[in-house]
């Protein structure tokens, strides 16, 4: 009866193997695969036509050619460009307060209706909420969103909520700010410093008196332009190495000398390991500015929009609009990714992001680069033609699509069954992973 029962076992073992294995999943390596596009990855040095496949949220192969039948869900992305999600360092979306003419309320935006659809998958808050807030913004906005959210403490406690509490020098306070930093430490990436109108260097002083503490930078927005506290000091002896100046080519503060040529203390600050950033907004980015300083070659070390209800209409529109930008002044492709993506996320001392390499988080950004006549404005409303143009076709997150702008995840309708109502698969979709139960007649 044992040898029955074995045979009768090996039999069904041998019929599994032979037919199911062929048909069934047992084959499937990976929950996603993206392929035939055109791999852009700077930290890997990558730039050619490469399959990309995912599996349980992670990178799992990049390779020239991955079979399809090893996938869940294979999508052709073909004359398209793959590249890491990309990372924008400089929003305001603390928008939950309803607090009036303020950044910790109703001049921020909530994060997901900017991110996903121009192939944004990482943002870090730029001094909305200071040590006395940060909870608030966390409950409210950094865990209830799909975009991964991090954040600039500003150096106020009471965060940017205008001047009366920004030009408080009383609630600049080093110990309760290192104190919130070390407590969140996954979340808070930096000190922010912003918008203040006194001649003193207070609040630089103790932003890089917290950044010290905790080992992380500050990010500078220098506020008024006073003479007592040049922007050629603040970039050559205050700021340290890694430490990052926003708004970059707003000529504003200095950026240009009195003959329209670059500050050389920018290039003297970048020399020390400063790092300059774009920070566009509604009133950050001149062409003046950004064509003289490309021409002088001097390129942003990361490309950033300063996201807010006054800037995402106006001369910025979102951070595609940003990269083209770069592109109509002569940028590479390549080149604009990587300050899109690696150097952004080295930045911000969070190497996991913004590239491709086997294991890191699958965020990725599928995008299309038309050729056409397009314009595009700076703060001033003031237009610069340019040929190139970004489309983001599709974005994943964490190994799930969260945005497909032309439905190339999905089958035709007219392909499926009558009635059908599910066209997703849990394991590579957040978009429809479940059926879409019709209303009660």
């Amino acid at each position: 009866m044992n040898k029955r029962i074995i045979c009768f076992y090996a039999l069904a073992m041998l019929i599994i193997l032979t037919f199911v294995t062929p048909l069934g999943l047992s084959q499937t390596q990976y929950d996603l695969l993206l392929q035939g596009g055109h791999v852009i990855d700077p930290k890997n040095n990558l730039s050619g036509v490469r399959d990309v496949a995912i599996l349980n949220g992670r990178i799992a192969a990049v390779a020239e050619h991955l079979d399809a039948s090893t996938a869940v869900k294979t999508v052709d992305v073909s004359g398209l460009y793959v590249t890491p999600g990309l990372v924008d360092i400089h929003v305001h979306v603390y928008a939950s307060t309803g607090e009036r003419n303020s950044y910790a309320g109703d001049n921020s935006v909530f994060p997901d209706g900017f991110t996903f659809r121009v192939g944004v998958t990482t943002v870090a808050d730029a001094g909305c909420a200071g040590w006395r807030n940060f909870e608030d913004f966390r409950e409210h906005i950094i865990s209830r969103s799909r975009t991964r959210v991090l954040a600039f403490l500003n150096i106020v406690g009471a965060g940017m909520r205008g001047p009366n509490f920004e030009n408080n020098l009383a609630d600049m306070e080093v110990a309760p700010t290192a104190d919130m930093c070390l407590r969140y430490k996954d979340l808070i990436v930096g000190i922010k410093t912003a918008h203040y109108a006194g001649p003193e260097w207070t609040p630089v002083e103790r932003a890089v008196e917290v950044g010290s503490k905790v080992g992380i930078p500050i990010m500078v927005d220098f506020g008024a332009n006073r003479p007592e506290r040049p922007t050629s000091i603040l970039w050559t002896e205050k700021m340290r190495p890694g430490d990052i100046y926003t708004h970059c080519f707003s000529g504003i503060r200095n950026e240009l000398d009195d003959s329209g040529r670059l500050n050389p203390a920018m290039s003297a600050g970048r020399k020390r390991g400063v790092i300059f950033d774009v920070g566009h907004g509604g009133g950050s980015f001149a062409w003046p500015v950004a064509t003289e300083a490309i021409k002088e070659g001097f390129h942003p070390d990361s490309i950033s929009t300063d996201l807010h209800i006054g800037s995402m209409n106006a001369g910025m529109k979102d951070m595609l609009n940003v990269m083209e930008k770069f592109l109509a002044m002569g940028l590479s492709l390549d080149d604009v990714i990587l300050r899109s993506t690696w150097n952004p996320a080295r930045e911000i001392q969070h190497q996991e992001l913004g590239n491709l390499s086997v294991g890191a988080p699958a965020d990725v950004a599928v995008l299309r680069l038309e050729n056409g006549d397009f314009g595009f404005t700076d703060m001033y409303g003031a237009r610069l033609r340019g040929t190139k143009k970004l489309t983001c076709e599709l974005t994943v997150r964490n190994g799930k699509v969260v945005y497909d702008l032309n439905g190339i995840t999905r089958p035709d309708w007219n392909t499926l069954p009558k009635g059908y109502r599910q066209t997703g698969d849990p394991r590579w979709d957040a978009v429809t992973p479940r059926p879409v139960i019709p209303p009660s007649k």
